[in-house]
């Protein structure tokens, strides 16, 4: 037993984790077991303490919309009602060049003002239009990029899981940041719109014709009460009317009243499955906010942020070189980890960095956010790639080429984020004078 240095702490808190990921632990155990040798070392800890954080972290009212928005996402998809969604995009872009290219990114915007899931939009709507493109002639690896590439921004445009617990673990807006998130998010999908239209100039990718009025009122009138859950989710919080708890409750009894009762696409049979599949996504993001805990307050303990800091002030470095240096760390983790944990380990770390160069809170977890989403398409990691690269029966390597070309303009859009912070701050300022900081 002795008192541990912050340096041999680290050293032992990082390797450990990284020798555990390296050696196929899931992420979730490896957070929990590279803290032990730590507690065993230090007189100063004992096991109850790391434990009282886990049970603190779970503790949290506001973490319970992270089932719930889940419960909602699998209640759409079960439910056929991403059907409707892509029948309203193929009514909106389906007429420009590279129509199913377009339909594939407008959808997965539509669908993440309602799921708040990428990973849930992967496979929902690339079950669907990855054997679409192919069949009208698209690239196999176009079809998979661009499915992979536009599924992030369910975690971008609200509501957003990872907005939820950001809020939850740092004790910001979680309003203020679905708003902040809004206009970089409409912005990587328009950049996304032009990747498309570049494509299908290139290799003349097929339009899917132009629809009559009637088309597209019947797409629109079928897709209407599904486009209603945003109004409902980020209009109650914003308006204070409810809870983001609340409000991913709301989201996840409305998509079942859409599935069994007006669209009577799932069964009380099926609710059953639904349920089961949920609560075993959730149950791992769960304990994986427990373990990160733990392993995230370690560092705060041997006071790692404050020695991040110093050598940050060390070089002088403004807003945008912190904001450039806050997410290239949050884009290299998002490669290994999954975003949850990122955000509780390295976005508590980074935290009083980013207000010692004067980045507004909001800003730093946009940023973060969208750093991250990134990572659910880049190896090893690529949650969303993995995914689309299945349905496309492809191996991720075959896929890499098209998703770098596919990012250079989503990585543009966080660029100006960084540089232009009122992007993200303006929307949430204009609707949450009272209750927005700043």
């Amino acid at each position: 037993m002795m008192i541990i240095p912050t340096g041999l702490a680290c050293a032992l808190l990082v390797g450990g984790f990284l020798l555990l990921v390296l050696l196929r632990v899931p992420v979730a155990f490896a957070l929990g077991l590279s803290t032990i040798p730590i507690v065993v070392l230090d007189l100063r800890l004992t096991p109850f303490i790391l434990l009282d954080r886990m049970f603190q972290s779970y503790n949290s009212f506001i973490l319970l919309a992270v089932p719930f928005f889940l419960l909602a996402a699998n209640l759409m998809n079960s439910g056929k009602i991403t059907d409707r969604m892509i029948e309203l995009a193929k009514v909106m872009t389906g007429w420009l060049p590279g129509g199913l290219g377009h339909v594939n990114v407008v959808v997965s915007m539509l669908f993440a003002g309602i799921s708040g899931s990428s990973t849930a939009d992967a496979a929902g709507c690339g079950k669907i239009l990855i054997p679409a493109m192919k069949r009208e002639g698209f690239d196999a690896r176009f079809a998979v990029a661009i499915t992979a590439c536009s599924s992030v921004m369910g975690v971008i445009i609200p509501p957003s899981i990872l907005m939820v617990v950001w809020g939850g673990v740092m004790q910001i807006s979680v309003g203020a940041l679905f708003l902040a998130g809004a206009i970089p998010g409409l912005l990587i999908g328009l950049a996304l719109l032009f990747t498309v239209y570049g494509y299908a100039k290139v290799y003349g990718y097929p339009t899917t014709g132009r629809p009559s009025f009637k088309e597209f009122w019947k797409a629109f009138s079928g897709a209407i009460l599904a486009l209603l859950t945003p109004v409902f989710v980020v209009g109650g919080i914003v308006g204070g009317i409810v809870t983001p708890t609340e409000s991913a409750i709301i989201a996840a009894f409305y998509a079942m009243i859409l599935g069994l009762f007006v669209y009577r696409t799932v069964s009380f049979k099926e609710l059953g499955h639904i349920f089961y599949d949920t609560g075993r996504f959730a149950s791992i993001s769960l304990f994986a906010i427990g373990t990160a805990t733990a392993f995230g307050w370690l560092l705060a303990y041997y006071k790692v942020p404050r020695l991040i800091v110093e050598w940050l002030t060390l070089f002088n470095a403004g807003p945008f070189e912190t904001g450039l240096i806050i997410a290239l760390l949050f884009l290299l983790f998002g490669l290994f980890i999954d975003a949850i944990p990122t955000i509780i380990i390295l976005g508590t770390v980074l935290m009083p960095v980013a207000a010692g160069a004067d980045i507004h809170p909001v800003v730093f977890a946009i940023i973060g956010i969208i750093s991250l989403a990134f990572g659910l398409v880049t190896p090893p990691y690529g949650l969303c790639l993995l995914i689309s690269s299945a349905i496309g029966g492809l191996n991720v390597v075959q896929v890499l080429r098209d998703v770098v070309i596919i990012l250079i303009p989503m990585l543009i859009i966080l660029l100006l984020v960084i540089l232009f912070p009122e992007l993200a701050l303006w929307l949430p300022r204009q609707l949450m004078p009272s209750t927005f900081p700043g």
